[in-house]
């Protein structure tokens, strides 16, 4: 089991290289983690900066004393990829984030697609959006990554069309069999740069969105015969991606 993952704002240890790990994060290592003297632990601040640390000492109930044995920096990963997400009911938002963080995805725009049942607006939205950035954040931490996924504003149709004239690659996944589009497993990646893939609402792409996007310099792309939930087939058509690409090698 690798060490477990808390995050911290900075690394400032004092003159003996120790660090004290306090509030909500040193009470989760101390009261829930249980965290012992010995016992390897992680600190990052979610931007790629870490510190590998030793435990030396659990004080009271939120307090947890560690050694700094090392502070690196992960490279920015390559090429990068990004989901343009499609708002789904409920909760399958929050799912589709936590997933597609544990897989590896680097950046998640959420998007107002025409066919979205769920609507953000006003405060409902600023609290739907914070709840996608919570869960990133959460998610993160679970699966030990130390550069967590940024959770852009919500993006119009049109903003999502500048994404896809800038990518290397731009994707759309389409699931409309009768639309020419290509196998997600033959399409020609990139070595570098960006990859925008973009996963629709249950209700699809609709047209005017596709064409909008095809004139950006996408192409429509399928995963295969069937047909995924939005929350799903943005982490799927990842973890293909991310296999194909190298990264998980």
């Amino acid at each position: 089991m690798t060490a477990p993952v808390f995050v911290v704002d900075h690394f400032r240890a004092d003159g003996g290289g120790q660090y004290v790990l306090d509030g909500p994060e040193g009470r989760h290592a101390v009261s829930v983690k249980r965290l012992q003297p010995g016992e390897e632990v992680v600190l990052t601040d979610g931007a790629g900066r870490y510190a590998v640390c030793d435990v030396v000492a659990a004080e009271g109930k939120d307090r947890l004393v560690v050694h700094m044995t090392s502070v690196s920096k992960e490279p920015e990963p390559s090429p990068r990829i990004t989901v343009v997400q499609a708002l789904p009911k409920g909760d399958r938002g929050e799912v589709a984030v936590e997933t597609m963080t544990e897989v590896g995805v680097d950046v998640v725009v959420p998007w107002q697609a025409a066919r979205c049942i769920t609507q953000w607006k006003g405060d409902r939205g600023l609290r739907s959006l914070a709840k996608w950035r919570g869960t990133a954040r959460e998610a993160g931490k679970q699966s030990r990554r130390v550069r967590f996924p940024e959770v852009t504003d919500a993006a119009t149709t049109r903003q999502v069309a500048a994404l896809l004239a800038d990518a290397d690659l731009a994707a759309v996944l389409h699931s409309d069999f009768e639309h020419e589009s290509l196998p997600l497993a033959t399409a020609q990646l990139p070595a570098e740069g960006e990859i925008v893939l973009v996963v629709g609402p249950e209700g699809g792409v609709a047209r005017d969105e596709l064409a909008l996007f095809e004139e950006a310099g996408a192409k429509a792309y399928t995963l295969g015969p069937t047909v995924m939930r939005t929350s799903t087939a943005g982490t799927a058509a990842a973890a293909l991606l991310l296999g194909r690409t190298g990264r998980w090698s």
